[in-house]
């Protein structure tokens, strides 16, 4: 049976195409229950969205809860082998609390994690799917990038105080210029130090240039190895015919107990928040007693409905008028000519108020 693409909603026609997408690169379908132990949560809270989770006890009183991520239960089906990965995509519905009610919300959102013995390719691969993965929402868009392992070696270069890099991760992902030295002056932070802080603070644009300007200032082998990877990356998307608009920006910031590579966030013209978000999670692997590393991230579908749809000029193409004397089967029988003859057709003793039709047939 074909569908008609043409009566789904954005985020459905999304759906399909990512699915395609994601199988031809080798991805295999995973598919969860709504429920997971608490306790798979309760250990990686600072790694979701939002520390809230609906919990209920099950039948034999173990505590469930109604999921509100994705990431952990693929991690918790995967298993730690030697040169082996698990490719994996998924179409699921969590359960957060939103940002704009703070009420619990039902959230859709398709995505994809590599976990196993990853490389730079498989990172490379991942960016490249989460641009087409914006591109396939039909709407203008623009993927932002970072680097949370160079990111913490340069602010580790800048200051060896804990609680000034703590201080500033958040001032770079607001671009604050202004605290970002306050903050230097507040820590007596070096000349050197200050200089690094306000290029963390202030860098943003193509990625090749991003590099040159952080070349001299990656002076550690630590900050030297992550710069080698974002150039890596640099040349795999160089060689790219077909990538988009991709920027390289600090502002990116994930959490640095739990991200520890390349993050990136992908926005669609129209909403004025990220609609994709992913990255390295290597370090939430380790703290989970995994030897693995992994890439993934997630489209939020539900935000598409934000964008404006193209609306038809009318609901149904025929409305059928009919009275109380009018036989069952005659009415069936008329409506399944229409339907046969490729038009929509709705029927009431009554015309609907605000229903739009393209022709109005009385019976």
């Amino acid at each position: 049976m074909m569908i008609d693409t043409k009566i789904l909603k954005k985020e459905e026609k999304t759906i399909f195409a990512l699915r395609s997408l994601y199988k031809s690169y080798g991805y295999l379908p995973f598919k969860m229950s709504k429920f997971e132990e608490y306790d798979l949560y309760v250990g990686n809270k600072d790694f979701l969205v939002s520390d809230r989770v609906i919990t209920f006890n099950d039948t034999d009183g173990k505590l469930l809860a109604l999921k509100p991520d994705v990431t952990l239960s693929i991690i918790k089906n995967t298993l730690d082998k030697e040169g082996a990965k698990s490719k994996v995509y998924y179409n699921e519905n969590v359960y957060r609390v939103s940002g704009s009610t703070g009420q619990f919300k039902e959230i859709m959102q398709a995505g994809l994690e590599c976990i196993g013995d990853i490389d730079t390719g498989d990172v490379y691969e991942a960016l490249l799917l989460a641009d087409k993965s914006l591109r396939a929402t039909g709407s203008e868009y623009a993927l932002d990038i970072s680097h949370m392992g160079l990111l913490s070696a340069l602010l580790d270069e800048a200051s060896d105080s804990p609680a000034f890099k703590k201080e500033i991760t958040p001032l770079i992902a607001e671009k604050n210029l202004h605290e970002t030295l306050a903050l230097c002056d507040k820590y007596a932070v070096s000349p050197e130090g200050r200089k690094i802080a306000e290029l963390l603070a202030t860098l943003y644009g193509a990625l090749d240039e991003v590099i040159d300007r952080l070349t001299p200032v990656c002076t550690s082998d630590t900050a030297g190895r992550a710069l080698s990877e974002l150039s890596e990356i640099s040349r795999l998307i160089s060689a790219e015919d077909d990538f988009g608009k991709l920027r390289f920006d600090f502002s990116v910031v994930n959490n640095m107990n739990y991200y520890d590579g390349i993050v990136f966030k992908g926005f669609l013209s129209g909403i004025c928040e990220g609609v994709l978000s992913g990255g390295e999670y290597g370090k939430l692997l380790a703290n989970m007693g995994r030897r693995s590393r992994a890439v993934g991230f997630a489209l939020y579908l539900d935000l598409l409905s934000e964008l404006e749809e193209e609306r038809e000029d009318c609901d149904v193409d025929v409305f059928l008028l009919y009275s109380a004397d009018t036989k069952a089967l005659a009415l069936a029988e008329r409506k399944k000519a229409i339907v046969a003859s490729g038009k929509s057709v709705t029927a009431g003793r009554a015309l609907p108020e605000k229903l739009r039709y393209r022709e109005l047939i009385k019976m």
